[in-house]
């Protein structure tokens, strides 16, 4: 303070200087411009704390994820640390090494021994296979042969046998070679044999049947019109029973002036129904030959139908004509064949059946002695 005190008489003079004053325009350019500074400082400033302020959250943020990792690591470390201790518990629930060689040669030994299990059940499998597929064949033979026997139907019992030459083929075994020879000998016989269409002869037979009810008798009967001997006859009770009595005559007596012709008698009512019925049972026993194959009944059966046409219709009339016609067409149709004989055929596939069964038993002869031989090896 002694320093910056001063004499008085330096002091008097500065006081009595004239004092040069701003002009006022330029007093208030200073006074806006020292506000913007100190705006633009303070602005500086809030920018500075918030920034300040930013960065220590951001740190603190930082700090509190370090803190979770940190949490989270040891939370790791003592699952670690836990799983180590079982472990380790595991690993002394073990067993030896010694031991595990051990268990290691059984286990080899068992795959081995399951190996060998496993090409034995193949190779039994594979030949049971066989066996069934050729007892088909056999039972496939048995049928086709029973077919043709039976029922003489050609297209099943070829059907049958190729399929017993199919399995016979899929063997591929040579000494099938005997077998698979009859096999197609007797395939050329079926193929070569001609099926007789039963189907057809039955429906055509049925269409006769049905016509039956339509054909009218030999001669018709005798109807008064008044021009008969009647009108001739008093009247009276003498008169009366003369016509009764002629009238009941006229019904089986006529008067053929064609000498040379057989007469026949005339039907009556109830004869006619029973002719019809006769006519048509004999074409009923027809469609049964035809579908059996009895060649015997079908040919007297149709003898029968021709015969009652012939002797009770007349073979002017249309209807008769026509249905003589058909019963003359139909009755020269075959309606049974001569099957091939299968006998030859399933007794070539039982031999090699025979065959392949004792060649099988022989293969496995050898096999059974070296197991007999182990056995008493393996028990103590």
């Amino acid at each position: 303070m002694s320093e910056t005190a001063l004499p008085k008489d330096d002091v008097q003079p500065v006081l009595d200087a004239p004092v040069e004053t701003p002009p006022p325009a330029q007093v208030q350019h200073r006074g806006n411009g020292l506000a913007m500074v100190a705006l633009l400082l303070g602005a500086a400033g809030v920018a500075v704390g918030g920034w300040g302020v930013w960065q220590v959250r951001h740190l603190q943020a930082n700090n509190q994820q370090q803190l979770d990792q940190v949490q989270a690591l040891n939370d790791q470390a003592q699952s670690l640390k836990l799983n180590e201790q079982r472990l380790t518990a595991r690993l002394e629930q073990l067993p030896a090494a010694d031991e595990l060689a051990a268990r290691s040669r059984l286990v080899v030994q068992l795959q081995g021994d399951q190996q060998r299990l496993n090409q034995r059940l193949e190779t039994v499998l594979g030949a049971s296979r066989k066996d069934w597929r050729l007892a088909e064949a056999e039972h496939l033979l048995r049928l086709a042969s029973l077919r043709l026997s039976a029922l003489q139907d050609i297209s099943s019992a070829q059907a049958l046998v190729q399929g017993a030459d199919e399995i016979l083929r899929e063997q591929n075994d040579p000494g099938s070679f005997a077998a698979r020879e009859q096999v197609a000998k007797t395939l050329v016989a079926l193929r070569s044999t001609e099926q007789p269409d039963r189907t057809g002869l039955f429906l055509r037979l049925g269409a006769l049947r049905d016509q039956v009810i339509n054909l009218t008798e030999l001669a018709p009967e005798y109807k008064d019109r008044g021009e008969s001997l009647l009108g001739l006859t008093a009247d009276g009770d003498g008169a009366s029973r003369w016509a009764q009595w002629w009238d009941q005559i006229s019904r089986y007596i006529r008067i053929d002036f064609n000498a040379d012709k057989n007469v026949r008698p005339l039907l009556a009512g109830q004869s006619l129904s029973q002719v019809r019925l006769a006519l048509s049972l004999a074409l009923e026993q027809a469609q049964w030959a035809a579908l059996n194959g009895q060649s015997a009944v079908y040919t007297q059966a149709m003898v029968e139908a021709r015969d009652v046409l012939k002797g009770n219709f007349n073979p002017d009339n249309p209807q008769s004509k026509v249905m003589l016609e058909q019963v003359g067409e139909l009755s020269k149709q075959p309606v049974s064949v001569v099957t091939p004989d299968l006998t030859g055929t399933l007794s070539a596939v039982q031999g090699y059946l025979e065959r392949r069964n004792v060649n099988a038993e022989d293969s496995v002869k050898p096999m059974a002695k070296p197991a007999a031989s182990t056995e008493p090896e393996a028990t103590p």
